[in-house]
């Protein structure tokens, strides 16, 4: 969640996330802060650590913007309902969860005892569908490794 606030007035975004407002809040500070504008060499390094800041907020903030979400509704349910849970991580409030079709979910705000109960329960799909999977803001972190 920590993540999510400081993305989020890194951008300037309150509330919602607009992937459009979003946008243009990208192209401005990729603007302002691209690294060819500065000829100092210590200005440049800082532009550079900026600039991979913003990278990294805008598509973690597209991941999980509610209009991204609904785009691939489809895909996540049947990623829970048809894919049994495969590998897991908690760390933090953070859970990340491996699916069997090998897609990878993270799952904001879990606690520890949630965690807890989610790893020792008799069915962790069934536990995850009714606790956590559809309780949760989420974003898709991983997508499945196509083999040839």
């Amino acid at each position: 969640m920590k993540r999510i606030k400081e993305y989020k007035k890194l951008f300037k975004v309150e509330g919602a996330i607009n992937l459009k407002e979003l946008k243009t809040a990208y192209r401005g500070l990729v603007k302002e802060w691209h690294p060819d504008k500065f000829q100092d060499e210590e200005k440049k390094a800082e532009a550079e650590d900026v600039s991979t800041q913003i990278i990294d907020g805008y598509h973690f903030l597209v991941s999980i913007a509610s209009e991204t979400k609904e785009a691939n509704l489809d895909a996540y349910k049947t990623t829970i309902t048809e894919f049994q849970v495969s590998d897991w991580h908690h760390k933090s409030m953070l859970l990340e969860v491996t699916f069997t079709d090998g897609n990878t979910y993270e799952y904001f705000g879990v606690s520890k005892i949630l965690f807890g109960k989610f790893v020792n329960a008799k069915s962790m799909n069934n536990f995850g569908k009714r606790n956590i999977f559809n309780s949760f803001l989420y974003r898709k972190s991983k997508k499945a490794s196509v083999t040839a």
